[in-house]
């Protein structure tokens, strides 16, 4: 086996190591809990949501009922459970009546009563239910908006929050005085349950100003008045949950880091939070990449493998479709210069990068060589935002198809 090939190889051992950790048939058993005195109404979104729903039916033998919706593609079949289909990461009509009829199916509840509500990433565009005052096309526009200019994933979240009639725990008082059992898979960095799809069932510290503040920042203009405030942990409708992470990016970072120390391979985690501008991060990783590959890092010796999670932002100047995990990988390959000991692979593990069908892309130590080779000037296509177009045409794209689960990014660097 040649050395290119085996470093990709584990790389993309590694990933599926991460992906396959967050898959809800291993993660959610283990959350479920006693059968209530009541009924229990199961309800979820996000992209995670519908195979959460499924493996809560495979392992719950009472009764059961409820509504979950997930995005397109990503439906899994359920006997009990009904699974909706609708738009992401710009919500659309489909999410908008399956959150009013969440809302619907939870109003009526008693004490005796318990509500399982299975979130993840994803699921914050998939409940959009505008506030009073404001239109879904307003909240589209926004969320464009905000997604274009970089906004960062806590920035976008606060401010859903406050235009929403279901999110910032608005969803939670609906069951009140069901209890609610929250199990979240987190795709945010720093796994604040309030920013997992927004926190529709858990309080909220954050206020109205602070919303503002963030739409003032990206010059995001609204009608005066429809920001409303999210339900606070003081809310006697908040008395009566629960939450569980049931999958992390660390766990699963941890299970890659796993693959490659089984493989021979030291690994440095640089962290699983990371945030800022994608193509910034690629090139300090670039930097730090070959200072460890010259023996310049005292701590950190090659061979090694580089491994790190979060979420980047991407602000989309140029004519191509983003996606932070390709835009980091291309800033990445600029930085290394076609180093020939260096390998690399960023995607995101819910198999969706940006607005592609695809989870992201591998880089090697030819991958600007091969590009030239084509007439492919790798700067034009960062400076475009068109890092999918690029590794699409070398072939170097990974896709994996939806993966029904959301750990956020996925990054490793192989220094050999």
């Amino acid at each position: 086996m040649t050395e290119p090939i085996r470093a990709r190889e584990l790389l993309e051992r590694m990933f599926h190591a991460a992906v396959a950790a967050a898959q809800p048939d291993i993660c959610v058993p283990p959350y479920l809990p006693k059968p209530p005195r009541g009924k229990l109404v199961v309800i979820g979104a996000g992209k995670a949501s519908a195979a959460m729903a499924a493996a809560v039916e495979t392992h719950w033998s009472g009764a059961l009922s409820g509504l979950v919706v997930t995005r397109y593609g990503y439906a899994v079949p359920c006997r009990r459970i009904e699974i909706v289909e609708a738009a992401h990461p710009v919500p659309d009509a489909a999410g908008m009546q399956a959150a009013l009829r969440m809302l619907e199916k939870v109003s009526a509840l008693t004490a005796d009563d318990l509500v399982l509500c299975l979130v993840s990433g994803g699921g914050s565009a998939l409940l959009p239910v505008p506030a009073a005052g404001l239109t879904l096309a307003q909240k589209q526009e926004v969320n464009r908006t905000l997604l274009r200019a970089g906004a960062t994933i806590s920035e976008i979240n606060c401010v859903r929050r406050h235009m929403s009639g279901i999110k910032g725990g608005r969803l939670a008082a609906a069951c009140f005085p069901a209890a609610v059992l929250n199990l979240l898979i987190s795709d945010v960095p720093g796994d604040d349950p309030v920013n997992i799809a927004s926190g529709p069932t858990v309080a909220d510290v954050t206020t109205v100003q602070d919303a503002q503040k963030i739409l003032v920042k990206y010059n995001v203009a609204l009608p005066a008045g429809v920001l409303s405030e999210s339900r606070k942990p003081d809310d006697p409708g908040m008395s009566r949950i629960t939450t569980h992470l049931a999958a992390t990016p660390a766990l699963s970072l941890a299970k890659a880091q796993a693959i490659a120390t089984a493989a021979g391979v030291p690994v440095y985690m640089l962290g699983d939070a990371l945030e800022g501008e994608a193509r910034k991060l690629g090139a300090d990783h670039a930097t730090l990449a070959l200072r460890i590959a010259e023996g310049k890092e005292m701590h950190m010796k090659a061979p090694c493998i580089l491994l790190s999670g979060g979420e980047t932002t991407v602000q989309v100047a140029g004519n191509g479709q983003g996606g932070r995990n390709v835009e980091y990988a291309l800033s990445l390959a600029i930085g290394l210069g076609a180093h020939p000991r260096i390998h690399a692979l960023a995607a995101d593990t819910d198999g969706v990068d940006g607005m592609a069908e695809i989870a992201g892309a591998f880089v090697a130590p030819d991958t600007l060589q091969r590009a030239q080779a084509k007439g492919m000037a790798a700067r034009a296509y960062l400076d475009n935002n068109d890092g999918h177009g690029f590794f699409g045409k070398l072939g170097d794209s990974l896709i994996t198809g939806p993966t029904r689960t959301n750990v956020n990014d996925f990054r490793a660097i192989f220094i050999l």
